[in-house]
């Protein structure tokens, strides 16, 4: 749907970037940039280039990014939303808006399953799905962009059953597997019915990680034939070695590593794809709100755990946590590109970090200072709370 003006806005808007540093697109092909300016307006990317070169006029707001490196928004490609920026599971406020200040713009639910007294009828599926969808799409906290309303499937839907989800705007399923679907011919017919009308699916991978689940194996992982392989490392038990290697040989879907998993599986997942040269497929998930917590800075822990023990270029471990996501889940954020929506996190190496820049401190281990965040070219948040200091930060020179 198109808007004459971003959320949170009422006319016309254009932002400018000048003097950024360092510019990570997102894509694998092309990671960094060779630009030092970003034009957005209305909410979209309109130019990427040089200053000289750059149409700034009219701006209504300028950004001095002094020096400092501008990624697209990060993605959480797995989290469980409920209602609000409320989570039952840790029964804390707020935690969608820490996620803000861990850089991430975009989330997508594999589930709403935490939500107090879930109904596991047809019926109550269903409209519970449609609530959420609905309710996310109306309320983006802090202006995070949650794409929510994800069924999870029980036994007794019908092919009627998704065609009447995707029509009211339903365009995800939960985990298979949380529910009461766990075997491999009936949730690959289930998946067949979502993916013909348009609706993306995610598998639980793993041992059991609320009552009610259960171990889903290779074998049913790869029968069920879903978009995504939900938590490849476990959330939070991984599979064996060898069932890893075997569904990442035995499809070519998404591959999702999440914080709340198994590390160790994480980086064996990163180690196979890199060998059989297909990092496009790795993207980043926290699997959050969980048993562990909430991880306002997973996703960023995440890029920096497999580029310094997995040796994977930070550039490129930005990408996980980006343009794959984006690519993979059609999403029109995710990559520094024009026509892409205006979301950008702003950031610099933390401060006395033993790295020269912020891609060599995060290869050594480091979290970047965060020191803006930007959804549909509108600030939405300053130095993070939430991440060690910036070195260098950016400032609103015009607005």
């Amino acid at each position: 749907m198109a808007h004459d003006a971003p959320q949170g806005t009422t006319g016309p808007t254009k932002l400018v970037i000048r003097n950024i540093g360092l510019i990570l697109s997102g894509a694998m092909e092309q990671p960094i940039l060779d630009a030092d300016t970003i034009v957005a307006e209305n909410g979209k990317i309109t130019a990427i280039g040089r200053v000289k070169d750059i149409d700034a006029e009219g701006a209504t707001t300028v950004i001095d990014a002094n020096g400092t490196t501008v990624t697209p928004g990060l993605i959480d490609s797995h989290v469980h939303p409920v209602a609000g920026d409320w989570t039952p599971r840790q029964n804390q406020i707020g935690w969608i808006d820490s996620f803000l200040n861990g850089g991430v713009t975009t989330m997508i639910s594999a589930g709403e399953v935490h939500m107090p007294g879930r109904p596991r009828d047809v019926v109550g599926v269903k409209a519970m799905a449609i609530f959420a969808q609905r309710a996310f799409d109306n309320l983006r906290p802090g202006g995070v962009k949650v794409h929510a309303g994800a069924p999870v499937i029980e036994p007794g839907m019908t092919e009627e059953d998704f065609k009447e989800l995707a029509a009211a705007g339903v365009r995800l399923l939960g985990e298979v597997g949380l529910g009461g679907v766990k075997d491999g011919p009936t949730a690959r017919k289930m998946v067949a019915w979502a993916r013909k009308y348009g609706i993306q699916s995610t598998i639980h991978t793993g041992g059991p990680s609320i009552p009610g689940s259960g171990l889903i194996d290779a074998d049913v992982v790869l029968e069920a034939d879903t978009d995504v392989i939900g938590h490849i490392n476990g959330g939070h038990t991984a599979l064996p070695d060898g069932q890893i290697r075997c569904i990442c040989e035995g499809c070519k879907r998404g591959l999702e590593l999440v914080h709340n998993g198994n590390e160790r599986s994480a980086l064996y997942t990163l180690r196979i794809a890199r060998e059989m040269k297909e990092l496009n497929r790795v993207i980043l998930g926290t699997d959050a709100p969980a048993g562990s917590g909430v991880q306002p800075l997973g996703i960023l822990r995440m890029v920096s755990l497999l580029s310094s023990l997995g040796d994977v270029p930070a550039e490129i471990a930005f990408c996980f946590a980006t343009g794959n996501t984006a690519r993979m889940r059609a999403l029109d954020c995710g990559l520094i590109e024009v026509g892409r929506a205006a979301d950008f996190v702003i950031m610099d190496k933390a401060q006395h970090s033993a790295g020269k820049n912020i891609l060599d401190s995060v290869q050594l281990g480091d979290l970047p200072g965060i020191g803006m965040t930007i959804i549909d070219g509108i600030v939405r948040t300053h130095r993070s709370r939430n991440t060690p200091p910036a070195t260098k930060v950016p400032e609103i020179v015009a607005h």
